[in-house]
């Protein structure tokens, strides 16, 4: 196992989970529980026709739309919140409410109030993930070094150079935490979304597969959602992860 390498690990345990599948689908021999093949097939046909391709892109916009928004904004109020204890006095109530909101209710209210439109799937994607960024960048934000702002304010550093020399660095693992979190959250919420309000998107599909009780294509669009979001996670977070915590790597070295 360890002349495999973590990728010929991680292959293997993919390669045996199809396998069980198969087994799985094979002694059930039941159109609730379809194979491997069958669901890639029609994977297939859907990548074909455009209908997955199409669906899959409009849900990653959506993720992509509420990611950003809630990670900028969050990012602002926790920072804030983290650095000044009126802030924190003032804002905690409202960031404790906002935590223990179901999902389901926000998004049921927004689309009461903003009607069933993009602004209003988006609108209600963010403010279910907001309140995490805040609360893993406000504590990244108390557990700074005073001592480096002590230097900052020494050397008359700017507001905004602070802000970019002194405390964005330090909050870039609880920034990468927040991102990795975020995207886990966000997609599934995302599905919700538009399973109650889009008439378009993976979520979509899959309530209507679910209504049809078409398993193989339901299952066929969700590995497909699976496994952009396992690409996201190897193409740019693994990457921007690693480039973050190179000065541990440099210095265990050294």
């Amino acid at each position: 196992m360890r002349a495999l390498g973590s990728r010929g690990r991680y292959a293997l345990s993919v390669l045996l989970l199809v396998a069980l599948w198969a087994a799985a689908a094979h002694v059930a021999a039941s159109p609730t529980l379809p194979g491997p093949g069958a669901v890639a097939a029609a994977m297939a046909a859907e990548t074909a026709s455009g209908q997955l391709p199409h669906h899959l892109g409009v849900t990653l916009l959506r993720v992509a739309a509420a990611f950003t928004l809630a990670l900028s904004i969050g990012t602002a109020i926790g920072v804030l919140m983290g650095r000044s204890r009126t802030v924190d006095d003032l804002l905690g109530p409202w960031l404790l409410l906002t935590l223990n909101v179901p999902a389901l209710v926000v998004i049921v209210l927004a689309y009461v109030w903003m009607g069933l439109t993009e602004a209003a799937a988006i609108t209600a994607v963010s403010i279910n993930k907001i309140p995490n960024v805040v609360v893993l960048v406000r504590e990244g934000a108390r557990a700074a070094d005073e001592k480096l702002f002590q230097m900052a304010r020494a050397y008359r550093m700017g507001r905004w150079e602070t802000l970019r020399h002194v405390l964005f660095p330090q909050l870039q693992p609880y920034l990468l935490a927040a991102s990795r979190s975020g995207l886990a959250l966000i997609w599934k919420i995302v599905l919700v979304v538009e399973l109650l309000g889009r008439s378009d998107g993976v979520g979509f599909q899959i309530h209507l597969f679910f209504q049809l009780f078409d398993i193989t294509r339901l299952l066929a669009y969700t590995l497909a959602f699976v496994a952009v979001a396992q690409l996201i996670e190897m193409a740019v977070l693994t990457p921007v992860e690693t480039h973050v915590r190179r000065w541990r790597v440099a210095r265990s070295d050294a």
